[in-house]
């Protein structure tokens, strides 16, 4: 179904409104909003820098630290859990009883491991044989004589179920990586090995890095004597802080803050006030800083008045399009009147003509086809005379109503006069339009009327020309006048051409 659009109804008719009238009522309306808005901005800017630091200390920390710590539950408890399970795995442990034989077993149960869960590196090391096997198959020998392999020493007599090493990774090109070194034992309790995951360091300080940019906080991980074992880029207190004593405010804090394991603290360091949060994370054992800068908490409140101007410009921005567009409305209304039929809604014969003139120069300059249909209602005189004037009314608005949900949008539909219509078809031959007028024909015929002594359905006859370049608007539209008149001599309800 195609659609008529109003541009073709109703050319534009220019100055209806005095365009210096338009702009004072703008410039108005922008100088009391844009004050109203900016009045009522500063005054909640100012009113919300009192609450600041109660916000930060009571809700912003705790809940960054929160959502890390939920972070970390995915990044980085998630290989303690992945060890866990390989220590208590039945294959694993049975395999060990049962010999070490086959080393492609293990080689392919570490490999699945890796594969599946996403590890950078995942091992088996025999207390039996002290054989290390990795993925990759047999890596080495560890000897109790190798500070590489000291590691494994320390795990085996360890009482903890597990640790958390950063050490080289051999077989992995000597990157830095975090191990988590689970103990093994057989179903008599005997320890029998060791085994376990790792993450590269690089990629855990990638994950702080994330929680950095996503949360907007400094956040580094503290051992239970203070040093700090992980941090991002944004590493607060400097390169050279490598344990939180060597920071100037937490000094003399430090003690207090790791015994307490958790809470909300303050800080001065070089100047600058710090509020920090601190979470002990027992899978890790490791304590979460949460660091804000008091500084950066103004910046955010400044970044929140900058939006809310943003905010308040582009409601004003809108109001005024608002009133500008309605305006325009206003105007186009005017415009409409000047240009539509009243009764049909269609344009009148005044706005056909400078559209037609329009679309021959289109025509003429594209090289492309155009075709007219000059229609007529058949008998109308005798609808007027049986039925009523306003009877006669309806029929020529259910018309109209037809021609618009039939056309295309590009196509013009006019009333020429009385119960005359002209119809022009952009890009379109005589054939095709012939086409276009025998289907008008037959939903005009197919549609019933409301009349005054019951439904009835009306017919029309047609004329359908094609445009030559060389002949002018009357000419074009006499031509389709002329095939109108044969159709109705010849009988009506029928369509005429040239062809």
């Amino acid at each position: 179904m195609w659609c008529f659009p109003d541009e073709a109804i109703c050319p534009p008719v220019k100055h209806s409104i005095r365009v210096s009238d338009k702009a004072k009522l703008i410039t108005m309306l922008w100088l009391l909003l844009s004050a109203g808005f900016l009045a009522t901005t500063l005054v909640s800017y100012f009113s919300s820098r009192a609450s600041i630091r109660e916000s930060i200390t009571v809700t912003e920390l705790p809940l960054t630290s929160d959502n890390v710590y939920s972070e970390i539950q995915k990044d980085l408890v998630r290989p303690i859990l992945i060890s866990s399970m390989m220590s208590r795995d039945t294959f694993l442990r049975d395999w060990v009883m049962g010999g070490e034989h086959g080393v492609e077993q293990i080689t392919r149960y570490l490999k699945e491991v890796l594969t599946h869960y996403g590890a950078v590196t995942s091992f088996f090391v025999s207390d039996a044989t002290r054989i290390y096997y990795q993925a990759g198959g047999v890596l080495k020998k560890v000897t109790p004589d190798e500070a590489r392999d000291a590691w494994y020493f320390r795990v085996r007599d360890m009482t903890e179920p597990y640790e958390i090493n950063v050490d080289p990774d051999l077989a992995n090109r000597d990157k830095l990586t975090i191990f988590i070194n689970y103990r093994v034992f057989d179903y008599q309790q005997r320890f029998i090995g060791a085994t376990g995951v790792g993450l590269t360091v690089d990629a855990v300080v990638r994950m702080i890095d994330d929680y950095q940019e996503r949360f907007g906080r400094s956040i580094y991980f503290v051992d239970a004597k203070g040093a700090i074992l992980l941090s991002g880029k944004n590493r607060l207190g400097g390169k050279a802080a490598v344990n939180i004593r060597d920071i100037e405010g937490l000094r003399d804090q430090a003690d207090a803050i790791l015994s307490a394991g958790k809470g909300a603290f303050e800080y001065q360091d070089h100047g600058r006030r710090h509020f920090l949060n601190v979470r002990y994370i027992a899978e890790l054992k490791w304590y979460l800083f949460v660091v804000k800068q008091e500084q950066e908490a103004l910046e955010d409140i400044q970044h929140t008045l900058y939006l809310n101007l943003i905010v308040c410009a582009t409601i004003t921005l809108l109001v005024l399009l608002i009133v500008h567009l309605t305006i325009n409305r206003y105007q186009r209304r005017l415009e409409e009147m000047a240009t539509t039929d009243n009764l049909t809604g269609l344009a009148n014969r005044h706005a056909l003509e400078l559209l037609l003139e329009q679309a021959s120069r289109e025509a003429l300059r594209q090289r492309s086809p155009m075709s007219a249909i000059l229609l007529d209602i058949d008998h109308f005189k005798e609808i007027n005379d049986k039925h009523g004037h306003l009877c006669g009314d309806t029929v020529l608005k259910g018309l109209a109503a037809t021609l618009k949900a039939n056309l295309r949008s590009s196509d013009i539909a006019c009333r020429w006069g009385g119960e005359e219509f002209l119809i022009i078809l952009k890009d379109t031959d005589l054939s095709a339009a012939m086409n276009v007028a025998n289907t008008l024909r037959a939903k005009i015929e197919q549609q019933q009327h409301e009349l005054r002594l019951g439904k009835a359905s009306i017919t029309i006859s047609a004329g359908v020309v094609a445009f030559r370049p060389e002949e002018s608007q009357e000419g074009f539209i006499d031509r389709a006048d002329h095939l109108l008149l044969q159709a109705k001599e010849e009988g009506r309800n029928r369509v005429h051409s040239e062809i």
